[in-house]
């Protein structure tokens, strides 16, 4: 049963490991943002300006971190923990976050693909072409890229940890824990990829483009998904998808 103090611990610890893998991996994240950019990587920055939109991910990670690992650690004890309930958690979690995560991550990526823009110029942009609605472009292919992302990091996540401590006959330290955490996350990451690309082709799109000469692109290419994306029936005509 969740008591008030492990509530209190899933919501600083969430928040704060939010909070440092966002600030710290930042560059990181700006450079895969341009990377998928279907206006090319050279033409939405390239390697310039690489903490573009970065008030926005230090403003949203930590209430994004908060909200996914408080239902996350709440759900699981509800299903008492086990293999199941650790994806039925994270799915839950993951879906509970989007509400603060997407407006934060339209805001963020805009930033990163045309660096000339400030975050709150993004963010005036976006709610002034697109209205509040504007900040939710992407929701569904987010949590449709989210789920099955947390459905194979977390169970396996779990599973390290537990293999590892039965190893050594006693629980895991904090940074073979991170290790756990980097070998499922990284593994997630690369069968999700195709997902990843085609939310952040949706939460560029259009209205976005006519802000920047940088991102003068052929708009009819600006909506494409990827081909491996496109074939299996998904659009964009729907900008909330």
């Amino acid at each position: 049963m969740e008591t008030a103090g492990d509530f209190v611990v899933s919501l600083l610890a969430g928040g704060l490991s939010g909070v440092c893998v966002d600030l710290t991996l930042f560059p990181l994240d700006t450079l895969k943002t341009r990377l998928q950019s279907a206006s090319g990587f050279l033409a939405a920055g390239g390697f310039r300006g690489v903490y573009s939109g970065i008030l926005s991910a230090a403003v949203g990670s930590f209430p994004t971190g908060a909200v996914f690992f408080i239902t996350y650690e709440m759900t699981k004890t509800m299903l008492r923990s086990s293999p199941p309930a650790h994806m039925i958690a994270a799915s839950v979690g993951e879906v509970v976050a989007c509400v603060v995560k997407v407006p934060v991550e339209v805001v963020k990526q805009r930033a990163q693909a045309c660096c000339e823009m400030s975050t709150r110029q993004a963010f005036v942009f976006t709610l002034q072409q697109e209205g509040i609605l504007g900040f939710y472009r992407g929701f569904k292919s987010t949590a449709a890229r989210e789920v099955p992302f947390s459905l194979v990091q977390f169970p396996l996540w779990e599973f390290l940890k537990k293999y590892w401590s039965g190893k050594q006959g006693r629980a895991v330290d904090p940074w073979q824990g991170a290790v756990c955490g980097a070998l499922s996350g990284g593994f997630a990451a690369a069968l999700t990829t195709p997902l990843d690309v085609a939310k952040t082709r949706i939460m560029l799109a259009e209205a976005f483009c006519r802000y920047s000469a940088t991102c003068a692109v052929d708009r009819r290419w600006w909506f494409h998904l990827p081909r491996f994306v496109s074939k299996i029936g998904a659009t964009v005509t729907d900008p909330y998808i």
